[in-house]
This record gives structure tokens, sequence and C-alpha cells, in this order.
């Protein structure tokens, strides 16, 4: 469990809102986090891998296909994000609401619902301050996004309120040793907490 500051992610996401075009979808923290694991996975591409137990075999991937755990009227769904890496952050909100209405409304299709590499799990403002995720077998790697809340901070010198978010992952340990995981949630970190870095080629 790792505490991110995304009170600048907050406000960059409420002003790239505020002057998106109709045609665009609205954007959730969501696609600011695929982003920032597309970034960071391309540094760690071991963690986009799926583990194949029978044949005790590791399949690393280069194209990015985040899972998005979803509740839906007859249950959990896992709606796929083909190639992330390829995609906008805007491009990346379309595909989480389309896949999100499909899941919900029972249209999504097989193909829609498999072959992810990675999955995010998130219950919005039900969820609490920390989780722990179930990972997403075969996948070795899942990341939990828990409720965000107004806390006091320090800054050296006065508290003041900044939003607050806590993101709970749970790794393979047969796959991935503890430092790599640390160094992932680490990336993370840095990359939500300085949302501008997610948006910069290497």
């Amino acid at each position: 469990v790792e505490e991110i500051d995304v009170t600048a992610l907050e406000d960059l996401r409420t002003q790239l809102n505020a002057e998106r075009s109709e045609d665009k979808a609205k954007l959730t923290i969501l696609p600011f986090l695929m982003g920032a694991m597309v970034k960071a996975l391309g540094e760690q591409p071991q963690l986009n891998a799926l583990f194949d137990d029978e044949n005790e075999v590791v399949r690393e991937y280069g194209a990015v296909h985040i899972g998005i755990a979803a509740q839906t009227p007859t249950g959990l769904m896992v709606p796929v994000v083909r190639h992330c890496e390829a995609q906008t952050i805007w491009d990346l909100a379309a595909e989480v609401s389309r896949l999100g209405e499909a899941a919900k409304s029972g249209k999504a299709s097989r193909e829609e619902l498999s072959g992810s590499t990675i999955t995010i799990t998130s219950l919005g403002p039900l969820g609490a301050l920390a989780t722990t995720p179930i990972i997403n077998h075969p996948e070795v790697a899942i990341v939990g996004v828990n409720r965000m809340a107004i806390r006091p901070m320090w800054d050296g010198t006065e508290f003041l309120p900044r939003k607050m978010m806590n993101i709970s992952s749970s790794f393979d340990h047969r796959v991935i040793d503890g430092w790599d995981a640390a160094v992932f949630v680490k990336r993370l970190k840095t990359l939500l907490e300085t949302p501008a870095m997610i948006f910069v080629e290497d």
C-alpha cells in the first residue's frame, strides 16, 4: 500500500474536463493511472506478464492490455483495454467508458473480457482506505485504487489540505521480487504525483 498525493492530478483532470469537446469522454482518474502504468511497465516489462503455472513458463508482453475490474449486475467482470501503450489519455477514457457500459449491460464480447496482461481494480467512492487486491490469474500483478480523501499534510511549515489516495498492489512473488514490486509502486507514485511526467516521452 502506498499513499499518493493526487492534488496536482485532480487539478489537471478538472481543467482538462472543463476544456474538453463534447465528443470526448469525461476523464476519471483511471486513464491517468493507465498512462502511468504503461510508462512504468516500459521500464519493468517483467510485470506485464502471464505465468503458466502448469508448465512453469512466464510470458512477457510488449503490448499493455489492461483489465479493468468492474462490478456488474451479474457479478465481477474484467473488460480489457487493449494496446494502452498506443492510446492517448482521451482514447483510454473513451474505451474504459465503452467497455464499462458493455460489461454492465451484458453486451461485452468474450474477446473484450479476455487477454489482459495486468489489471486495475477500483471500487470508486465505495472503496476503503486500503484493500488487498487479488491477482487476476494468470497475471503476475494487480493495482488497486482506493478511496480519495482530503487530509491535512505537513509541508515542513504547516498543515495543508491535500487530496490523498492509497493504491494497493499485489504481486506473484514466484515471478516478481519484492524489490521490483517496490520500484514499480514508487514509479507509479512519482508519475501520479507529477502527472505532467506521464505525457513526457523518453
